[in-house]
This record gives structure tokens, C-alpha cells and sequence, in this order.
């Protein structure tokens, strides 16, 4: 089903005189990112890489503010990332990597909890992390969406890191 906007329709944004609204910011100048980056499908995990890093570095990050730690595969993302927050380094995090469905189960374990893990590390240390683990059915669905699904993976840790920040911080 399309949404109300790709199909031309208007829609209406609601506005409210007394409405609190925390905008999204991008801006991510000073900020300290980790990525954890899984060695698995590795064609598709570098694609993912230059996407995240192309978004990174055109707001202001600097690489030698960017931490990169590759793992073996996605079920190892959620450890490395619960090992960075609880160092307290990083404004946000970012997962990176490509579950390809396979011939098993396995795929759908291997989806399901490298996902549950990243969610529940975000949850329990209160931090931004964009999810760029891509679950698709072939090699050829990851490659189209590599670099695009990495750059919002980016996108997402830092707005959020932003978000978690104004929130802290009660600013009007």
C-alpha cells in the first residue's frame, strides 16, 4: 500500500500554537561515532561503510573522530556495540552489515536477533544507534540498497543522538 504522499496526495501537517516540537537536527560537527561493521557479506558491509562515511563526513565529522570495529558476523554487532556505549566515548552508534537469506532457518536468527540485540543495547544505555543491518532475499536486493541504507543508518544515529541530547537537556 502507497502512502498518502507518493500517491500525490496533500498532507495536511498539524500544527498546534502550545505544541513543543524537537526538531530533527543532522548537524553532527565534534560529535564521536562508533560503527561496528560485520565481516560477513563483505562486498555488501563495505557499500554500507562508504554510505555511513559519506553522510558522517559531509556534517562535520572528522575521521579521527569515527571508531571502526569490524566483527565477525551480525550476531556479534550487539556485543561490540554494548562494549562501546558502556565506555561512555560516543555520542552515537552506528550497525552495519547483510543478512542474505539462505536455504535455512538460519537467516531468520540470525535477522531477528542481531536486530532484538542492537534495539535492546540502544534501550539499555540509552543511545543513539542506526540500525544499517540490511535482511534481504539475494545479494543483488543488498547491493541496490548499500550505500543508501548505510548513509540513513548515519542519518538516523545522529538525529537521534541530537534528539536524546535536547531531551536531556529539557531545551525549549
Amino acid at each position: 500500500m502507497r502512502s498518502r504522499e507518493k500517491r500525490g496526495e496533500k498532507i495536511k501537517k498539524v500544527t498546534m500554537m502550545n505544541l513543543h516540537e524537537i526538531p530533527g537536527e543532522t548537524h553532527a560537527a565534534g560529535m564521536r561515532i562508533g560503527i561496528v561493521l560485520s565481516r560477513f557479506n563483505a562486498d555488501i558491509g563495505e557499500g554500507l561503510l562508504k554510505g555511513a562515511l559519506r553522510f558522517l563526513r559531509e556534517h562535520g565529522v572528522v575521521d579521527a573522530h569515527i571508531t571502526l570495529a569490524r566483527v565477525p558476523g551480525a550476531l556479534e554487532i550487539p556485543l561490540t556495540l554494548q562494549a562501546m556505549a558502556q565506555t561512555g566515548q560516543f555520542h552515537a552508534l552506528i550497525a552495519l552489515g547483510a543478512v542474505i537469506r539462505g536455504e535455512t532457518y538460519h537467516f531468520e536468527i540470525v535477522s531477528n536477533e542481531s536486530a532484538r540485540g542492537i534495539s535492546e543495547v540502544a534501550l539499555d544505555f540509552e543511545m543513539a544507534i542506526g540500525n544499517g543491518v540490511l535482511t534481504c532475499d539475494t545479494d543483488e536486493q543488498a547491493q541496490a540498497r548499500m550505500d543508501q541504507k548505510g548513509f540513513e543508518a548515519a542519518l538516523t544515529a545522529v538525529e537521534m543522538a541530537n534528539t536524546l541530547e535536547r531531551l536531556r537537556k529539557n531545551v525549549d
